[in-house]
């Protein structure tokens, strides 16, 4: 089996593929502080709570935006399964090209989305992720990344309202019933959901015109099942596209693409 890794900054993403299919994937919160075997128990447990074994794994795909945690990764792969993990290097060739001015700036977690968005839809398309930060990532027809548009995270503006805010309370984001509040937690519900929802639909008219053709737009992240349901601009919703991209990518390295 595949095991594929996204190292975010606030969370991890777990994913096992069997074969093409997905066996299980799982999240859990980035911890700088964790050392290779602390993250290696708990990922013990995972296996173990599912009545999977460690030694069921024969391959490794790691992308990473948190520098420190990689080699913590890579220590763990070498030391509990023995394996040299498939990491995303700039000069890696995934027969994608990044049109953008520096492309290694651009995030492997943004790449790997690029990379299963194409080879799930093969037409231009804007992928938007709500993770630590909103990311509006476009893909053209041919396959290869033109560009990103990166706004504030959803619970980072929230945080940063209720921080600042000293008379407004922390409220639960859900789906809110008007876009006009009768109280507090209402109103800044209202304010949270369609404003994003409001700067989402905003990109994607601008990226659209700017990319042309009719683009397949799809949602990944945590956040995704929030916005999508209240824009008809969001078309699929696939919160693991990031481990689906790393599984690509680990194809593309053994086999070529």
């Amino acid at each position: 089996m595949l095991l594929c890794i996204d190292i975010g900054n606030s969370e991890i993403k777990l994913g096992l593929f069997d074969g093409n299919e997905m066996r299980k994937h799982w999240r859990i919160a980035t911890d700088q502080t964790r050392l290779a075997d602390e993250y290696a128990v708990l990922m013990t447990q995972l296996f173990e709570v599912n009545k999977i074994n460690f030694t069921e794994v024969g391959g490794v795909a790691i992308s990473s935006v948190v520098p420190p945690l990689t080699l913590t990764f890579i220590e763990l792969c070498n030391n509990y399964l023995h394996l040299e993990p498939v990491m995303y290097e700039p000069d890696r060739n995934l027969g994608m090209k990044i049109n953008t001015e520096y492309p290694a700036e651009v995030g492997t977690d943004l790449i790997m989305n690029a990379l299963a968005a194409y080879q799930l839809f093969r037409t231009e398309s804007i992928v938007v992720g709500f993770g630590t930060a909103t990311s509006f990532i476009a893909i053209s027809s041919e396959g290869d990344l033109e560009g990103v548009a990166i706004a504030p995270g959803i619970l980072a503006s929230a945080n940063s309202l209720f921080r600042s805010a000293a008379a407004l309370p922390q409220v639960a984001l859900s789906h809110p019933k008007h876009a006009i509040g009768k109280n507090t937690l209402d109103s800044m519900r209202s304010g949270i959901v369609y404003g994003f929802v409001g700067l989402v639909e905003g990109l994607i008219t601008r990226m659209k015109k700017e990319i042309g053709g009719n683009p397949q737009v799809i949602a990944t992240g945590g956040l995704a099942s929030l916005i999508a349901p209240e824009t008809a601009m969001i078309e699929v919703v696939e919160p693991n596209l990031a481990l689906i991209g790393l599984k690509r990518m680990y194809e593309i390295s053994k086999n070529g693409y």
